[in-house]
């Protein structure tokens, strides 16, 4: 199903999906990186407290809010005619780096709140190592929607 009133407005709404993709994208980078310095501090310290506000700031007033506009301009694209080709099967490749994101998304959420609650979900390695996780997601998604390998 597509609809016709959205291509006159494709260039728009790819820009503002890229817009929001961009913005979320900074916060999965920079939130497992605030983890691991958060990771490194005792409960209770002031450090751990203004991690903390930080952690939540981010995710509350930037990640939240990008995330819900990069999916709601992305399904306007996938309606918008003439832009997927089902057929293909490079958006199952782009679909897969989604889920990851989605998937990366909700464990930091997750997490969030573990650590307002003094708690040390992950070791610092860890979270070194799921900083690396939006990375290998943007650059599959990335080569799948502009060099459409199969």
């Amino acid at each position: 199903m597509t609809l016709d009133f959205l291509a006159p407005l494709y260039p728009w709404t790819k820009s503002l999906h890229l817009i929001a993709t961009f913005a979320w994208m900074a916060g999965l980078f920079y939130l497992p990186r605030l983890y691991v310095y958060h990771s490194q501090v005792p409960p209770g310290d002031a450090r751990s407290e203004t991690f903390k506000v930080m952690e939540r700031r981010l995710m509350k007033a930037i990640m939240n809010p990008a995330m819900i506009v990069t999916l709601l301009f992305g399904v306007l694209l996938i309606l918008t005619p003439g832009i997927v080709d089902w057929r293909a099967g490079w958006w199952h490749a782009k679909l897969t780096g989604i889920v990851a994101l989605f998937a990366i998304h909700g464990i930091l959420a997750k997490d969030l709140k573990r650590f307002a609650a003094d708690e040390r979900p992950r070791s610092e390695r860890a979270w070194r190592v799921l900083n690396e996780v939006p990375t290998v997601a943007l650059i599959l998604i990335v080569v799948m929607v502009i060099a459409k390998p199969f």
